[in-house]
């Protein structure tokens, strides 16, 4: 009763309203400091990776970096026969003089007419860095969209990176006040199902979206540690609603539970302190075991996974400081409050008991687990290993523009642009560093790499040399007409790698080149994220075990700690392979499958979830500790731990859930993974990991469960020791 979290509790139980304006004041200092500083971008440079990372740096010391571009492109009007060639060159040379006119225009190439002059395309390069078109490029669609009244015949539209990054933006945003639509309403309704009162439902939900807003000003701050590529309040909100809303339900569970048990005989005050010495541990506990896992993807070396790492420690370390701040003070506050009505006759007289032991369906449950903990763990084991099978024919790939959805208006004329002109479906960039006064050499070595690719059925036979103006710098650039992710522009992305930029440039003595280009960034990211996934695996066993042994002074539980999390995780990214690889769940799901996995999914899949899943352990096995520690036999304490918190995990099951099968219905397709095998993994772990794997492999440890620490062991022989009534012999 003297640690932390109940010190904390046991004062702002004794101040609520201290408390609860404390912690508003804190909120509101979060968004205002956030807000004042700003958040710090990523930049191009942050991107960059592999060897296409070292080819973008070698080519922007020439000035030779890729820029933001635009297309636009001039086709007949559906519907009204062939192109008007005339009228289209009219209507291009009207767009290329309105967009040299632009400040954010840098130069704009000559119009070009496709095979079959079916098309004509007007090319514009903005200024600036290749991520910050998107937010210069409202003048340069303004000018298209002008064009295209003054010429109702035609249809005249535009598509590039920067417009299509704007509509995914976009898109991103209606998504999320979609999911927050959903997730939000069926929170609140389970939450009224647990607690059957509108005040106790609407804590929960009240702190948690504070807890988020307090997080997205703390990560604004933090961005100018770790820059921000913006998908940390997609994170936020996904983590922030999950971990706050069940820190909230743990604790409130477990007050009402002391409450119960009380009978009246303590003040509101003493009960929550009750339950800070229990579940407010066990808050503390799960919160940093979820911050310290969530701490390895720094190990990635990766700007998103860095923005993904900080927005998740920062929102569940809120979660956790909400928890065990307000929360008392609220809980306080309501008990007082009730106390009152009760003394003025405003409450019934016979009050609702509050159950504490197992639900039917989970006394149902756990009755052949208890019976026969041996059969039940084989056949829950082979299940889980069976849906885990899929995971040996897993494809990690990055999901290139293609792959985003057709909904943004972008994206159809970047079908219709790259149906129109093949070749500027991806590139391939060869670049070279060397001495001013080998340039001549160097040039000759592109030439002649170029003329062997030339007649190469993968690329289009289309080349372009470009030189720095210090002649250090040299870049060939070859168009494919194949998507990033075809076999054919990845086998050519292999042969120039491996075969002819060796036999060429290779030749060139104190020449430092590498390749880069769409389709290198797209092999060479997956390429990077399966190097580092045994490194930030084998760190998070290492936080899992050390985490567990931590928390219940036991070698035995870290070790089934770190097994069970992989049965999870690995059953959940076996389903998730089986469903998004192939294309039977399309209609299902509402997706058009891609035969592979996003590249940062199983990662962030593996991290976030060895973090949430330490939530249901440490809450869990804390119930089964805690009756141990009492000196109920081992059999009996997992038996009654599991049944009493069977309940609350449920419930806070529920929740997840809902909030992450709400990330699945989002448009972009990782987004989509992510959020649908969070929900897989969050199921799998509250009703076949909790439910049936943990209690069969502690009822077949027995003792061993506790091992090396001494406490149960103590308890146990207390037990023994203590004195007996007499009993009178016969």
């Amino acid at each position: 009763m003297k640690n932390l979290p109940v010190s904390m509790a046991r004062w702002s139980a004794a101040h609520p309203w201290r408390g609860i304006v404390g912690w508003f004041v804190f909120v509101v200092l979060c968004l205002g400091i956030g807000i004042s500083v700003g958040t710090n971008a990523a930049t191009t440079e942050d991107f960059r990776i592999g060897e296409a990372g070292r080819g973008e740096a070698i080519a922007a010391e020439g000035g030779l970096q890729q820029r933001p571009v635009e297309h636009v492109l001039i086709t007949a009007k559906p519907g009204t026969g062939k192109l008007d060639i005339a009228a289209a060159d009219s209507a291009a040379a009207d767009v290329a003089a309105r967009m040299r006119k632009l400040p954010e225009v840098l130069s704009v190439a000559d119009p070009v007419r496709s095979v079959g002059n079916t098309a004509v395309r007007v090319t514009v390069t903005m200024k600036g860095p290749e991520l910050e078109g998107k937010e210069h490029v409202d003048p340069l669609l303004e000018q298209t969209a002008a064009v295209q009244k003054a010429n109702p015949g035609l249809r005249v539209e535009e598509t590039g990176s920067p417009s299509i990054s704007k509509g995914v933006d976009k898109l991103r945003g209606d998504d999320l006040a979609r999911t927050e639509m959903i997730a939000l309403p069926v929170t609140l309704i389970t939450l009224l199902l647990v607690f059957s009162s509108v005040a106790m439902a609407l804590v929960p939900l009240l702190l948690a979206l504070s807890s988020i807003a307090a997080a997205v000003g703390l990560t604004m701050v933090a961005s100018h540690v770790f820059p921000d590529n913006g998908i940390s309040t997609n994170v936020i909100l996904l983590i922030g609603l999950a971990v706050g809303v069940d820190y909230t339900l743990f604790y409130l569970k477990r007050e009402r539970e002391e409450r119960a048990r009380a009978g009246g005989r303590l003040s509101p005050q003493a009960v929550v302190e009750l339950a800070a010495a229990t579940s407010g541990r066990a808050v503390v506990v799960s919160g940093l075991a979820v911050a310290v896992s969530s701490a390895t993807l720094y190990l990635a070396d990766d700007v998103i996974f860095s923005s993904i790492a900080t927005g998740a420690i920062l929102v569940t370390l809120v979660a956790v400081v909400s928890s065990v701040t307000v929360l008392p003070a609220l809980l306080a506050k309501l008990g007082m409050c009730a106390e009152r009505r009760a003394a003025r006759g405003l409450t019934p007289k016979k009050q609702k008991t509050h159950k504490t032991g197992p639900g039917r369906l989970t006394a149902v449950v756990l009755r052949p687990v208890a019976k026969h903990p041996l059969a039940t763990l084989t056949v829950t084991v082979l299940a889980l290993l069976a849906l885990a099978a899929p995971v040996l024919g897993l494809k990690l790939t990055d999901m290139g523009r293609e792959t985003h959805s057709r909904s943004i208006a972008a994206m159809q004329v970047y079908d219709r642009l790259n149906a129109a002109y093949p070749e500027l479906k991806s590139i391939h960039q060869v670049v070279v560093r060397a001495d001013a006064d080998r340039s001549p050499e160097v040039t000759a070595a592109l030439r002649e790499l170029a003329a062997d690719v030339k007649d190469d059925p993968r690329l289009s036979g289309t080349s372009q040399l470009t030189t720095s103006p210090d002649k250090r710098i040299s870049m060939l650039q070859l168009q494919i007409p194949h998507y990033v992710s075809s076999d054919e522009a990845q086998s050519s992305l292999k042969d120039i790698r491996d075969t002819y930029i060796p036999k060429t440039i290779g030749q060139v003595k104190g020449a430092d080149f590498a390749m880069t280009g769409d389709v290198a960034r797209y092999a060479d990211y997956p390429t990077h994220q399966e190097q580092k996934l045994p490194l930030i695996i084998g760190a998070l066993l290492l936080v899992t075990f050390a985490m567990t042994v931590w928390a219940f002074r036991s070698v035995v539980l870290g070790l089934v700690g770190i097994v069970l999390n992989l049965l999870s995780a690995a059953a959940s990214l076996g389903v998730l392979v089986m469903v998004f690889q192939h294309t039977w769940a399309e209609g299902l799901v509402d997706f058009t499958s891609t035969g592979s996995i996003g590249s940062r999914v199983p990662l962030f899949l593996f991290v976030i979830l060895f973090g949430l899943s330490m939530d249901y352990q440490v809450f869990v096995i804390s119930r089964i500790r805690e009756a141990a520690l009492r000196g109920v036999p081992t059999r009996k304490a997992v038996i009654e731990g599991i049944g009493s918190s069977a309940g609350v995990v449920t419930s806070a099951a529920v929740v997840m859930v809902t909030v992450f099968a709400s990330f699945a219905a989002l448009h972009l397709i990782e987004m989509k993974q992510i959020g649908f095998s969070l929900a897989v993994a969050v199921l799998l772990d509250a009703f076949v990991i909790r439910l049936l794997v943990l209690p069969s492999m502690m009822l077949l440890l027995g003792e061993a469960n506790w091992w090396p620490s001494r406490g149960v062991r103590r308890a146990r022989r207390s037990t023994e020791q203590a004195p007996r009534p007499l009993e009178s012999v016969s």
